[in-house]
């Protein structure tokens, strides 16, 4: 679809909020999936460039049914106009985690990896089911992830310290740990760019982009948090998370394998977009990932 007009912009959210009183409207962003707008500095208006309008309704069905569950706030739809492909939600307080210097994430990072076990917590305590019609399976095989990690390492080793490529290219070549033994509802794409926080408390304020939520591994988003906050951030969240023992090794084993291979995608992602925080953050990351001899 043909990106709307400000004024358009104006009239699709006059026709559905008739109370409010739109002062501004300003282009937010835009990607391959949407365009966005905020209004007044506090309304997010999105457009979809899929005409499915079905698949519009399942995004706010989703949005509202997190909210209803989720110990953090998530952005919850005021209005879906399915005839513009638009969803619209209030602006959450605060700025995504990747935003905030990388020392003040050290800082915190311990005790926002701790509230993200207990999100994750929750959404994984709920029944599978529940959430069937409203977001995809996503099970692909481990052997898979680490063939598509070999690949995207190709593209970005020269980037990566000369003296750890011999222990990723060590990792990308062994065998993959055993597959998860359920799938379980979860937010799929918990990175730091997706924590919001209040930057001088280091509270959590909200957990945004609920559009690869799926029914997965549940070790997947612990994998993330373990790639860009670190190893005591991993052990804060699993020890919010209510297993133990045997299961929260094996857990832990593929929360690594997890964070290891994703992160070529986050840097490839960084050096072709320019976006000097992805690159950073990679990079800093890889000491703890590949240690020597780990």
């Amino acid at each position: 679809m043909a990106s709307p007009s400000l004024a358009e912009v104006h009239d699709v959210v006059q026709a559905h909020l008739p109370g409010y009183r739109v002062r501004s409207v300003e282009q937010l962003g835009s990607g391959l999936d949407n365009i966005a707008y905020k209004v007044n500095g506090e309304l997010v208006v999105r457009f979809s460039n899929d005409p499915d309008q079905a698949l519009l309704g399942k995004q706010a069905r989703l949005l509202s049914a997190v909210a209803g569950v989720s110990p953090l706030p998530v952005p919850e739809p005021v209005f879906v106009a399915a005839e513009h492909g638009c969803l619209a939600y209030f602006k959450l307080p605060g700025v995504p985690l990747l935003e905030v210097p990388r020392h003040r994430r050290s800082e915190v990072g311990t005790s926002i990896a701790a509230r993200l076990g207990e999100l994750l917590a929750v959404l994984h305590a709920s029944p599978a089911q529940r959430w069937a019609d409203l977001v995809d399976v996503d099970d692909q095989p481990l052997a898979q992830w680490q063939r598509e990690a070999a690949e995207t390492y190709g593209t970005v080793a020269e980037w990566i310290p000369a003296s750890l490529r011999p222990d990723i290219e060590t990792f990308l070549h062994a065998p993959s740990p055993p597959a998860r033994r359920e799938l379980v509802f979860s937010h799929n794409d918990l990175g730091i760019e997706h924590v919001l926080i209040e930057p001088a408390s280091g509270t959590p304020t909200g957990i945004i982009d609920w559009g690869d939520a799926a029914i997965t591994d549940p070790a997947h988003d612990f994998g993330l948090i373990y790639r860009d906050l670190g190893p005591g951030a991993l052990r804060e969240a699993l020890d919010r998370y209510p297993i133990g023992g045997d299961d929260v090794a094996v857990l832990r084993e593929r929360a690594v394998f997890y964070a290891r291979c994703s992160v070529f995608e986050d840097l490839a992602y960084g050096l072709q977009t320019g976006l000097d925080r992805y690159t950073e953050k990679c990079l800093a990351s890889m000491d703890w990932l590949f240690p020597a001899g780990g």
